[in-house]
């Protein structure tokens, strides 16, 4: 049984040696920098200010772990596609990702886009890298309650076909702000590490 509220943030690493490498599975989560990406781990969690949410995007350009319940990592990959981050910053990311997706500590990934609009070129990048980890990745589709049911089908197949992705790999509406989508993400999550949860 996997306890969600026993979470604590274990570091932050700015380099390979930083990472943890052990037997815990890790489960990735990456997204551009005004996605709402420490709002949805907050969610899935059940916690409120757990992951830092950031006032002024693309301040992160470091991996920060969480761990939870002693039993799994939360990996959560800086925010991209900010664009007034500098040239070296953009190519510290780039090395710093390469450096962890090389390793293969990598147990499942989760991308986060924003259902509203297409994919952005550097959510194709990102889809690309998860793609060539050879791992299972999911989608979170976003700000699901900003959208109207009747553009939910459109947006799920727009994003489906704007990032190339293999059938395998589910698209899932998800609301930081309301919670619709955390038990199916929840589910994914805790059937690749082969456990059971109580929320």
């Amino acid at each position: 049984m996997l306890n969600l509220h026993n979470a604590v943030f274990l570091r932050s690493a700015v380099k390979e040696a930083d990472f943890p490498d052990d037997d815990l599975p890790q489960i990735v989560f990456a997204g551009k920098s005004n996605v709402g990406k420490s709002s949805v781990i907050n969610k899935l969690l059940g916690r409120r200010n757990f992951a830092r949410v950031s006032a002024q995007p693309g301040k992160t350009i470091h991996i920060n772990y969480f761990l939870i319940d002693e039993q799994l990592y939360l990996v959560d990959l800086p925010g991209y596609g900010y664009a007034r981050v500098s040239k070296a910053e953009q190519q510290r990311w780039g090395m710093l990702m390469e450096e962890y997706f090389a390793r293969g500590l990598l147990t499942l990934g989760v991308q986060i886009v924003d259902i509203r609009h297409k994919p952005t070129r550097d959510d194709v990048t990102m889809a690309e890298w998860f793609r060539a980890s050879e791992k299972p990745w999911i989608i979170v589709a976003n700000k699901l309650d900003k959208i109207k049911k009747s553009q939910l089908a459109d947006r799920l197949t727009e994003i489906r076909q704007t990032l190339l992705l293999p059938e395998e790999v589910p698209v899932i509406p998800f609301s930081a702000e309301k919670g619709m989508g955390r038990d199916e993400v929840l589910a994914v999550i805790l059937e690749h590490i082969g456990k059971d949860a109580h929320t």
